[in-house]
């Protein structure tokens, strides 16, 4: 495989996909982005001009313009991140993600499928389609409990909905067409380029302008995180040497409660960027997300044992270079925050008005 194909390349986690595969890889690849709020092309500036990197503006949900995709580049492999992410946007957005995350997916298999099929027979037998999912779609688990491959899936929000029903997708055009598949589900990515509206960037942005620090609840949620550059080599592993048909869990094996990543943000920015009183007075506790899931944490070891990934960054490493990323890296967040997203609560659902008869 030479020729990747990657959907949201110009996300978070397909931006560092597409810098990882043609920097360290040497891989051609195609970046296929809709380029919705969350994408950001400047993530691609160290590739932009290189021989090997490719970019096309599509909509996945676009049939003709992702089989010309396929028919022009004739890629080795796809790589499908291109979703919606964000459960609070879900909360009062779910057609968003119905349209990308479940028909993009749907779209995107047919046009797999025809052109796989229409390959030689060396060509078929060498192409993989990689579909990039999360940890969100088994639920919440119970205290010292682990997702494993086998977990049943539990979806609670409407992103964790449209991210199962695109898992089953996949699966079942393995099954049902011969399609060669893998699956990933993810523990919570954080790293360098991360749009701001979630957790680790958001408080980080906001300590920095002394803004409130939201924890929602009581801040006792457990995710469990992983380092974008590590999760990046686990999906090219996977993609190169995973068994076909087979699910892989991705996971940092460093579950941590939402108050305790808040309070090191604090304590470590305390430390680089001084302000003369500790953030931790920042903290401010909001009303919970609706049908916040209590406890996530991957066991990533079918992934370690079969295929020999290991993650290489701690979570206090990792977080750490995030931070310091951040702040070196203003010229990339401070227009996201003037005209993008300036990180108002997102999620609210509004209570119905009672008239005086439905109230009695």
């Amino acid at each position: 495989m030479r020729r990747i194909l990657v959907t949201g390349g110009a996300g978070f986690i397909g931006s560092a996909v597409c810098r990882y595969l043609v920097t360290e890889r040497k891989f051609d690849v195609i970046n296929v982005d809709k380029l919705t709020y969350a994408a950001n092309l400047h993530s691609l500036d160290s590739i932009a001009n290189s021989p090997r990197y490719r970019f096309i503006k599509a909509d996945i949900c676009n049939r003709r313009a992702i089989d010309a995709v396929f028919n022009e580049m004739a890629p080795d492999a796809v790589m499908h991140l291109a979703a919606e992410s964000h459960v609070d946007r879900s909360i009062t957005g779910s057609a968003d993600f119905i349209r990308t995350n479940v028909v993009g997916t749907h779209t995107l298999l047919e046009a797999a499928r025809h052109y796989w099929e229409s390959r030689s027979a060396t060509a078929k037998e060498q192409f993989r389609f990689l579909h990039v999912s999360t940890d969100e779609v088994y639920g919440s688990l119970a205290p010292d409990e682990f997702f494993v491959e086998t977990t049943p899936y539990d979806p609670r929000s409407p992103y964790s909905a449209s991210k199962a029903a695109s898992d089953h997708l996949v699966s079942a055009w393995w099954e049902t067409y011969g399609l060669p598949v893998l699956i990933t589900n993810c523990s919570n990515n954080y790293g360098p380029y991360h749009f701001p509206e979630k957790l680790i960037p958001l408080i980080i942005l906001n300590a920095l302008e002394q803004k409130p620090l939201p924890v929602y609840g009581d801040g006792q949620q457990v995710r469990d995180w992983l380092f974008v550059d590590d999760h990046v080599k686990a999906l090219v592993t996977v993609l190169e040497h995973g068994r076909i048909g087979q699910t892989y869990n991705v996971g940092g094996r460093a579950p941590k409660t939402n108050i305790d990543v808040v309070q090191r943000i604090c304590d470590i920015l305390d430390d680089r960027r001084p302000v003369g009183s500790p953030r931790r007075r920042l903290i401010t506790y909001v009303a919970d997300r609706p049908g916040h899931d209590r406890r996530y944490a991957i066991d990533p070891t079918k992934l370690e044992t079969e295929l020999g990934w290991r993650s290489t960054e701690t979570f206090e490493s990792g977080l750490a270079k995030t931070i310091d990323w951040y702040l070196a890296n203003e010229g990339w967040w401070q227009p996201l925050r003037e005209k993008v997203y300036s990180g108002t609560r997102l999620g609210l659902i509004e209570k119905p008005q009672l008239t005086s008869t439905e109230a009695v």
